[in-house]
Protein backbone atom coordinates (compact mmCIF):
# COMPACT_ATOMS: atom_id res chain seq x y z
CA UNK A 1 0.00 0.00 0.00
CA UNK A 2 1.15 3.66 -0.84
CA UNK A 3 2.19 6.09 2.31
CA UNK A 4 1.24 9.26 2.07
CA UNK A 5 3.74 12.22 2.58
CA UNK A 6 3.15 15.67 4.23
CA UNK A 7 3.70 18.52 2.00
CA UNK A 8 5.32 21.88 3.42
CA UNK A 9 1.63 23.44 3.34
CA UNK A 10 0.87 20.80 5.70
CA UNK A 11 -1.44 18.76 3.44
CA UNK A 12 -1.33 14.99 2.51
CA UNK A 13 -0.52 13.76 -0.99
CA UNK A 14 -0.60 9.79 -1.44
CA UNK A 15 0.68 8.83 -4.67
CA UNK A 16 -0.08 5.15 -6.11
CA UNK A 17 1.47 4.08 -9.90
CA UNK A 18 -1.24 4.60 -12.80
CA UNK A 19 0.40 2.88 -15.87
CA UNK A 20 3.58 3.51 -18.02
CA UNK A 21 4.21 5.39 -21.06
CA UNK A 22 6.74 4.70 -23.76
CA UNK A 23 8.13 7.77 -25.35
CA UNK A 24 10.13 8.03 -28.42
CA UNK A 25 13.45 10.23 -28.00
CA UNK A 26 14.63 12.38 -31.18
CA UNK A 27 17.22 9.66 -31.95
CA UNK A 28 14.52 6.75 -32.09
CA UNK A 29 14.83 5.16 -28.98
CA UNK A 30 12.41 4.49 -26.65
CA UNK A 31 12.12 5.57 -22.97
CA UNK A 32 9.45 4.51 -20.37
CA UNK A 33 7.95 6.67 -18.20
CA UNK A 34 5.91 5.44 -14.92
CA UNK A 35 2.86 7.91 -14.66
CA UNK A 36 1.39 8.26 -11.13
CA UNK A 37 -1.71 9.34 -9.75
CA UNK A 38 -1.90 11.83 -7.01
CA UNK A 39 -4.66 11.67 -3.96
CA UNK A 40 -4.44 15.14 -1.85
CA UNK A 41 -6.03 15.73 1.48
CA UNK A 42 -6.22 19.01 3.27
CA UNK A 43 -7.28 17.35 6.38
CA UNK A 44 -4.54 18.50 9.12
CA UNK A 45 -2.33 15.89 11.62
CA UNK A 46 -3.02 11.48 11.32
CA UNK A 47 -6.55 11.66 9.56
CA UNK A 48 -5.45 13.65 6.88
CA UNK A 49 -2.99 10.79 6.13
CA UNK A 50 -5.21 7.90 6.63
CA UNK A 51 -7.82 9.99 4.20
CA UNK A 52 -5.24 10.50 1.33
CA UNK A 53 -3.95 6.51 1.57
CA UNK A 54 -7.91 5.60 1.38
CA UNK A 55 -8.23 7.07 -2.00
CA UNK A 56 -5.14 5.99 -3.71
CA UNK A 57 -6.14 2.68 -2.00
CA UNK A 58 -9.55 2.88 -3.71
CA UNK A 59 -8.20 3.73 -6.77
CA UNK A 60 -5.71 1.04 -7.09
CA UNK A 61 -8.49 -1.66 -6.31
CA UNK A 62 -10.88 -0.09 -8.91
CA UNK A 63 -8.42 0.18 -11.55
CA UNK A 64 -7.34 -3.60 -11.05
CA UNK A 65 -10.76 -4.84 -10.88
CA UNK A 66 -11.40 -2.44 -14.24
CA UNK A 67 -8.31 -3.91 -15.72
CA UNK A 68 -9.40 -7.99 -15.02
CA UNK A 69 -13.21 -7.02 -16.39
CA UNK A 70 -11.75 -5.09 -19.44
CA UNK A 71 -9.39 -7.87 -20.97
CA UNK A 72 -10.25 -8.16 -24.55
CA UNK A 73 -8.79 -7.16 -28.00
CA UNK A 74 -9.34 -3.64 -29.07
CA UNK A 75 -11.71 -5.00 -32.01
CA UNK A 76 -13.74 -6.52 -29.38
CA UNK A 77 -13.51 -3.23 -27.33
CA UNK A 78 -14.92 -1.54 -30.33
CA UNK A 79 -18.23 -3.84 -31.39
CA UNK A 80 -18.75 -3.02 -27.48
CA UNK A 81 -18.20 0.39 -27.73
CA UNK A 82 -20.46 0.50 -30.33
CA UNK A 83 -23.44 -1.50 -29.19
CA UNK A 84 -23.36 0.77 -25.90
CA UNK A 85 -23.46 4.01 -28.00
CA UNK A 86 -26.15 2.68 -30.62
CA UNK A 87 -28.88 4.56 -29.37
CA UNK A 88 -27.38 7.76 -29.52
CA UNK A 89 -25.16 7.92 -32.71
CA UNK A 90 -27.17 7.77 -35.85
CA UNK A 91 -26.81 4.80 -38.43
CA UNK A 92 -24.19 6.27 -40.38
CA UNK A 93 -22.10 6.84 -37.86
CA UNK A 94 -22.36 3.28 -36.88
CA UNK A 95 -21.54 2.62 -40.25
CA UNK A 96 -18.37 4.51 -40.53
CA UNK A 97 -17.17 3.09 -37.13
CA UNK A 98 -17.84 -0.35 -38.98
CA UNK A 99 -15.71 0.23 -41.96
CA UNK A 100 -12.95 1.91 -40.24
CA UNK A 101 -12.51 -1.24 -38.03
CA UNK A 102 -13.23 -3.44 -40.63
CA UNK A 103 -10.60 -1.77 -42.88
CA UNK A 104 -7.87 -0.18 -40.57
CA UNK A 105 -7.80 -2.11 -37.31
CA UNK A 106 -6.59 -5.66 -38.76
CA UNK A 107 -3.62 -6.73 -36.91
CA UNK A 108 -3.98 -3.84 -34.04
CA UNK A 109 -7.43 -4.86 -33.50
CA UNK A 110 -6.14 -7.97 -31.97
CA UNK A 111 -3.96 -6.47 -29.59
CA UNK A 112 -5.36 -6.66 -25.86
CA UNK A 113 -6.40 -2.98 -25.20
CA UNK A 114 -4.33 -3.08 -21.49
CA UNK A 115 -1.64 -3.54 -23.79
CA UNK A 116 -1.48 -0.39 -26.54
CA UNK A 117 0.62 2.66 -25.07
CA UNK A 118 1.31 5.63 -27.39
CA UNK A 119 4.51 3.93 -29.11
CA UNK A 120 2.18 1.08 -30.82
CA UNK A 121 -0.71 3.58 -31.34
CA UNK A 122 1.85 5.90 -33.12
CA UNK A 123 3.26 3.09 -35.49
CA UNK A 124 0.22 2.03 -36.33
CA UNK A 125 -0.85 5.96 -37.25
CA UNK A 126 2.38 6.27 -39.16
CA UNK A 127 1.61 3.01 -41.39
CA UNK A 128 -2.11 4.47 -41.89
CA UNK A 129 -0.79 8.12 -42.79
CA UNK A 130 1.63 6.33 -45.97
CA UNK A 131 -1.27 4.91 -47.41
CA UNK A 132 -4.70 7.38 -45.98
CA UNK A 133 -5.64 10.98 -46.10
CA UNK A 134 -5.45 12.71 -42.98
CA UNK A 135 -9.00 13.30 -42.11
CA UNK A 136 -9.30 9.03 -42.78
CA UNK A 137 -6.36 8.88 -40.27
CA UNK A 138 -7.97 10.74 -37.78
CA UNK A 139 -11.80 9.17 -38.43
CA UNK A 140 -9.42 5.92 -37.16
CA UNK A 141 -7.21 7.78 -34.35
CA UNK A 142 -10.83 8.71 -33.10
CA UNK A 143 -12.55 5.64 -32.96
CA UNK A 144 -9.80 3.55 -31.20
CA UNK A 145 -8.73 6.97 -28.73
CA UNK A 146 -12.81 7.00 -27.92
CA UNK A 147 -13.22 3.47 -27.12
CA UNK A 148 -9.98 3.27 -25.11
CA UNK A 149 -11.47 5.98 -22.97
CA UNK A 150 -14.51 4.59 -23.12
CA UNK A 151 -12.90 1.63 -20.60
CA UNK A 152 -10.10 2.96 -19.28
CA UNK A 153 -10.57 5.78 -17.63
CA UNK A 154 -7.02 7.30 -17.54
CA UNK A 155 -6.30 6.33 -20.99
CA UNK A 156 -4.34 9.29 -22.65
CA UNK A 157 -2.43 9.17 -26.00
CA UNK A 158 0.27 11.76 -27.50
CA UNK A 159 0.25 10.00 -31.15
CA UNK A 160 1.13 12.33 -33.74
CA UNK A 161 -1.19 12.71 -36.33
CA UNK A 162 -1.04 14.31 -40.43
CA UNK A 163 -1.28 17.28 -41.26
CA UNK A 164 -4.70 18.27 -43.07
CA UNK A 165 -4.54 18.86 -46.37
CA UNK A 166 -5.76 21.76 -48.19
CA UNK A 167 -9.10 20.40 -50.02
CA UNK A 168 -8.98 20.60 -54.00
CA UNK A 169 -12.34 21.10 -54.46
CA UNK A 170 -14.35 22.10 -57.29
CA UNK A 171 -16.88 24.94 -57.17
CA UNK A 172 -19.16 25.30 -59.83
CA UNK A 173 -20.10 28.16 -61.10
CA UNK A 174 -23.35 30.19 -62.25
CA UNK A 175 -22.92 28.88 -65.99
CA UNK A 176 -22.36 25.29 -64.32
CA UNK A 177 -25.44 25.51 -62.58
CA UNK A 178 -27.69 26.72 -65.59
CA UNK A 179 -25.88 24.22 -68.01
CA UNK A 180 -26.80 21.33 -65.65
CA UNK A 181 -30.51 22.46 -65.13
CA UNK A 182 -31.30 22.81 -68.62
CA UNK A 183 -30.27 19.51 -69.21
CA UNK A 184 -31.92 17.96 -66.11
CA UNK A 185 -35.29 19.84 -66.44
CA UNK A 186 -38.37 17.84 -65.78
CA UNK A 187 -36.88 15.08 -64.08
CA UNK A 188 -36.77 14.30 -60.25
CA UNK A 189 -32.81 15.10 -60.67
CA UNK A 190 -33.70 18.74 -61.00
CA UNK A 191 -35.96 19.20 -57.68
CA UNK A 192 -32.85 17.35 -55.82
CA UNK A 193 -30.51 19.99 -57.47
CA UNK A 194 -32.26 23.09 -57.08
CA UNK A 195 -33.16 22.29 -53.37
CA UNK A 196 -29.62 21.53 -53.00
CA UNK A 197 -27.83 24.62 -54.95
CA UNK A 198 -30.27 27.45 -53.52
CA UNK A 199 -31.09 25.64 -49.86
CA UNK A 200 -28.42 24.57 -49.64
CA UNK A 201 -30.13 20.95 -48.51
CA UNK A 202 -28.12 17.73 -47.98
CA UNK A 203 -28.45 14.97 -49.95
CA UNK A 204 -30.31 12.91 -46.87
CA UNK A 205 -32.38 15.91 -46.17
CA UNK A 206 -33.88 16.15 -49.90
CA UNK A 207 -34.79 12.34 -49.94
CA UNK A 208 -36.62 12.87 -46.20
CA UNK A 209 -38.53 15.84 -47.44
CA UNK A 210 -41.97 15.73 -46.92
CA UNK A 211 -44.85 17.89 -49.05
CA UNK A 212 -46.35 18.55 -45.28
CA UNK A 213 -42.98 20.00 -44.46
CA UNK A 214 -43.53 23.27 -47.27
CA UNK A 215 -45.64 25.82 -46.19
CA UNK A 216 -45.77 29.03 -48.91
CA UNK A 217 -41.97 29.63 -49.74
CA UNK A 218 -40.68 27.66 -46.39
CA UNK A 219 -39.33 24.71 -46.32
CA UNK A 220 -38.47 23.07 -42.83
CA UNK A 221 -35.70 20.54 -42.30
CA UNK A 222 -36.05 18.45 -39.60
CA UNK A 223 -35.55 14.59 -41.61
CA UNK A 224 -32.29 13.07 -43.17
CA UNK A 225 -32.14 9.70 -45.07
CA UNK A 226 -29.14 7.91 -43.84
CA UNK A 227 -27.60 4.18 -44.53
CA UNK A 228 -27.59 2.10 -41.45
CA UNK A 229 -25.20 -0.94 -40.13
CA UNK A 230 -28.03 -3.46 -41.89
CA UNK A 231 -27.70 -1.51 -45.19
CA UNK A 232 -30.62 -0.39 -44.97
CA UNK A 233 -32.20 3.31 -45.33
CA UNK A 234 -33.59 5.43 -42.72
CA UNK A 235 -35.58 8.73 -41.37
CA UNK A 236 -34.10 9.99 -38.62
CA UNK A 237 -33.50 13.62 -36.96
CA UNK A 238 -30.40 15.51 -37.74
CA UNK A 239 -27.70 14.84 -35.68
CA UNK A 240 -27.24 18.16 -34.41
CA UNK A 241 -29.95 20.80 -33.44
CA UNK A 242 -28.14 23.53 -35.67
CA UNK A 243 -29.59 20.62 -38.49
CA UNK A 244 -33.25 21.97 -37.85
CA UNK A 245 -34.02 25.05 -39.62
CA UNK A 246 -36.50 26.95 -42.08
CA UNK A 247 -35.31 27.50 -45.37
CA UNK A 248 -37.21 30.57 -47.38
CA UNK A 249 -37.07 29.46 -51.09
CA UNK A 250 -37.31 31.72 -54.48
CA UNK A 251 -41.03 30.91 -55.92
CA UNK A 252 -39.61 29.42 -59.12
CA UNK A 253 -37.98 26.35 -56.75
CA UNK A 254 -41.43 25.37 -54.74
CA UNK A 255 -43.28 25.93 -57.79
CA UNK A 256 -41.17 22.66 -58.82
CA UNK A 257 -42.31 20.94 -55.37
CA UNK A 258 -46.72 21.86 -56.16
CA UNK A 259 -48.83 18.81 -55.88
CA UNK A 260 -46.24 16.28 -55.30
CA UNK A 261 -47.46 14.24 -52.24
CA UNK A 262 -45.53 12.38 -49.37
CA UNK A 263 -41.96 12.55 -50.11
CA UNK A 264 -40.39 15.02 -51.96
CA UNK A 265 -38.05 13.15 -53.85
CA UNK A 266 -38.51 9.02 -54.12
CA UNK A 267 -35.03 8.51 -54.68
CA UNK A 268 -32.64 7.54 -52.30
CA UNK A 269 -29.37 9.51 -51.61
CA UNK A 270 -27.23 6.67 -53.27
CA UNK A 271 -29.36 6.99 -56.53
CA UNK A 272 -29.62 11.01 -56.37
CA UNK A 273 -25.68 10.60 -56.91
CA UNK A 274 -25.47 8.09 -59.62
CA UNK A 275 -28.15 10.21 -61.65
CA UNK A 276 -26.24 13.34 -60.40
CA UNK A 277 -22.79 11.73 -62.14
CA UNK A 278 -24.18 10.87 -65.17
CA UNK A 279 -25.70 14.12 -65.69
CA UNK A 280 -22.23 15.82 -64.73
CA UNK A 281 -20.49 13.34 -67.54
CA UNK A 282 -23.22 13.71 -70.39
CA UNK A 283 -22.83 17.68 -69.80
CA UNK A 284 -19.30 17.48 -69.95
CA UNK A 285 -18.95 20.04 -66.81
CA UNK A 286 -16.03 19.98 -65.02
CA UNK A 287 -16.23 17.43 -62.14
CA UNK A 288 -17.51 17.93 -59.14
CA UNK A 289 -20.18 16.31 -56.30
CA UNK A 290 -23.36 16.50 -55.72
CA UNK A 291 -22.57 17.85 -52.26
CA UNK A 292 -20.70 20.90 -53.73
CA UNK A 293 -23.90 21.96 -54.89
CA UNK A 294 -23.66 23.02 -50.82
CA UNK A 295 -20.26 24.66 -51.90
CA UNK A 296 -21.66 26.92 -54.13
CA UNK A 297 -24.37 28.22 -52.37
CA UNK A 298 -22.16 29.10 -49.69
CA UNK A 299 -19.57 30.72 -52.17
CA UNK A 300 -22.62 32.70 -53.74
CA UNK A 301 -23.69 34.08 -50.49
CA UNK A 302 -20.35 34.90 -48.93
CA UNK A 303 -19.72 36.80 -52.60
CA UNK A 304 -22.99 38.93 -52.83
CA UNK A 305 -22.18 40.02 -49.07
CA UNK A 306 -24.51 37.64 -47.19
CA UNK A 307 -23.15 37.38 -43.46
CA UNK A 308 -21.61 34.87 -42.46
CA UNK A 309 -24.49 33.98 -39.58
CA UNK A 310 -26.86 33.99 -42.17
CA UNK A 311 -24.82 31.69 -44.44
CA UNK A 312 -24.08 29.66 -41.37
CA UNK A 313 -27.83 28.93 -40.27
CA UNK A 314 -29.18 28.24 -43.84
CA UNK A 315 -26.96 25.55 -44.01
CA UNK A 316 -27.59 24.03 -41.19
CA UNK A 317 -23.79 24.06 -40.19
CA UNK A 318 -22.95 23.68 -36.06
CA UNK A 319 -20.60 26.74 -36.73
CA UNK A 320 -18.04 28.85 -38.74
CA UNK A 321 -15.27 26.07 -39.03
CA UNK A 322 -16.54 24.43 -41.89
CA UNK A 323 -17.08 27.97 -43.75
CA UNK A 324 -13.82 29.07 -42.95
CA UNK A 325 -11.49 25.69 -44.21
CA UNK A 326 -14.40 25.01 -47.44
CA UNK A 327 -17.04 26.84 -47.90
CA UNK A 328 -15.28 30.42 -48.69
CA UNK A 329 -13.82 29.23 -51.95
CA UNK A 330 -15.53 31.67 -53.84
CA UNK A 331 -16.26 30.83 -57.59
CA UNK A 332 -13.57 31.62 -60.07
CA UNK A 333 -16.12 33.60 -62.25
CA UNK A 334 -16.97 35.83 -58.97
CA UNK A 335 -13.29 36.14 -57.90
CA UNK A 336 -12.10 37.63 -61.16
CA UNK A 337 -15.21 39.76 -60.98
CA UNK A 338 -14.03 40.94 -57.72
CA UNK A 339 -9.80 40.91 -58.59
CA UNK A 340 -11.11 43.66 -61.04
CA UNK A 341 -12.96 45.97 -58.89
CA UNK A 342 -9.96 45.51 -56.31
CA UNK A 343 -7.33 46.49 -59.21
CA UNK A 344 -8.97 49.16 -60.99
CA UNK A 345 -9.58 50.74 -57.27
CA UNK A 346 -5.88 50.72 -56.72
CA UNK A 347 -4.79 51.63 -60.56
CA UNK A 348 -7.22 54.75 -60.36
CA UNK A 349 -5.43 55.68 -56.74
CA UNK A 350 -2.27 55.53 -58.72
CA UNK A 351 -3.47 57.56 -61.66
CA UNK A 352 -4.53 60.65 -58.87
CA UNK A 353 -1.18 59.87 -57.60
CA UNK A 354 0.73 60.93 -60.46
CA UNK A 355 -1.53 63.67 -61.71
CA UNK A 356 -0.67 65.44 -58.71
CA UNK A 357 2.84 64.61 -58.69
CA UNK A 358 2.54 66.63 -62.00
CA UNK A 359 0.81 69.42 -61.01
CA UNK A 360 3.12 70.52 -58.27
CA UNK A 361 6.23 70.10 -60.67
Amino acid sequence: MATAKKLASGSWRCQVYSHTERIVQPDGSVKQKRIYKSFTSDVQGPKGKRIAEQLAAEYAANKEQKNAENNFTLNEAVDLYMDAKAQVLSPATLRGYESLKKNYFDEIGRVNIQNLDTVTIQKWVSSLSAKLSPKTVKNAYGLLTATLKFFISDFSSQAKLPSNEKPDLYVPSDNDIKRLLNHIEGKELEIAVLLAAFGPMRRGEICALQSDDIKGNTVTVRRSMVLGRDKEWYIKQPKTYSGYREIVFPSFVIDKLNGIEGRIIKATPNQITKRFQRAIIYTKLPHFRFHDLRHYAASIMHAIGVPDQYIIARGGWASDNVMKTIYRGVISEESDKQNKIINGHFEAMQHEMQHEIKKAR
